[in-house]
C-alpha cells in the first residue's frame, strides 16, 4: 500500500543532509553561537519544514499554479532575506569577542525561513508530487511530512555540530574566513536557485 516509503525516506535523507541554505546557516550558527544557542533554530526548521510540506500537500501548490505572480513575489522576498542572512553571517563573530554582532535565528525566524528557502520549496514540491501517488492525498501528505520531521532534528543537529567543531578548533582569523565562506555559500545557493 505504501510502496513509496523507502524511496521517500532515501529522498528525504539525501535532501535533508546535503548542503543548502539551512545547512549553511546551522553550521554558521553552531560556529558563532554554540550548540545550545542554536537549538531554537534547529527546532524552527524541524517544525517549520514539515508544516510547509503539509500546506503544499493540501493545496497551496494549486494556489501558485492559479496565481504564478505570488510564487514570483515569494521568490524575490526570499532572495532579499537570504542576502540579509548572508550579511549577518559574514559580520558575525564569536559571542565572547569584542567585534561580535548579531544573534542566532530564533524558532519563529527559522520556521518562517522555510517559506522563502529555494531548496526548501524544491524539496517540498518534489516530495509531494512524487511521493503522494494514491487517492488518499491527505494521509500520504502527512506521511511525507512525518518522514521529513523524523529526519529534520538529526540533520539539523549534525550540521550545527559541524559548526561547533569548527568553532572549537578555529582562531579568530579562521572564524572570519569561515563566516565569509558560509555567507558566500548562502549567496551561491541563491544564485543557483535563480539560475534554474
Amino acid at each position: 500500500m505504501y510502496d513509496f516509503l523507502w524511496p521517500l525516506f532515501v529522498f528525504a535523507f539525501a535532501t535533508s543532509f546535503t548542503p543548502g541554505p539551512n545547512v549553511v546557516m546551522l553550521a554558521a550558527s553552531g560556529a558563532n553561537y554554540g550548540f545550545r544557542s542554536t537549538l531554537p533554530h534547529i527546532g524552527g526548521i524541524s517544525i517549520g519544514f514539515p508544516v510547509m510540506v503539509i500546506a503544499i500537500g493540501i493545496g497551496l501548490k494549486a494556489v501558485f499554479v492559479a496565481v504564478p505572480e505570488l510564487q514570483t513575489a515569494l521568490k524575490y522576498v526570499g532572495a532579499a532575506y537570504l542576502l540579509y542572512l548572508a550579511w549577518r553571517i559574514a559580520n558575525a563573530g564569536r559571542p565572547d569577542s569584542k567585534g561580535a554582532s548579531g544573534r542566532p535565528l530564533n524558532f519563529l525566524e527559522a520556521a518562517a525561513f522555510q517559506w522563502v528557502s529555494p531548496k526548501g520549496w524544491i524539496m517540498a514540491v518534489a516530495a509531494i508530487t512524487t511521493y503522494t501517488p494514491g487517492n488518499d492525498n491527505l494521509a500520504e501528505t502527512l506521511i511525507v511530512a512525518a518522514v521529513f520531521a523524523l529526519l529534520a532534528w538529526p540533520s539539523c543537529a549534525f550540521w550545527a555540530g559541524v559548526g561547533v567543531a569548527v568553532r572549537l578548533f578555529a582562531s579568530d582569523r579562521a572564524m572570519r574566513i569561515f563566516n565569509f565562506t558560509m555567507a558566500a555559500l548562502l549567496v551561491a545557493s541563491l544564485v543557483l536557485a535563480f539560475w534554474e
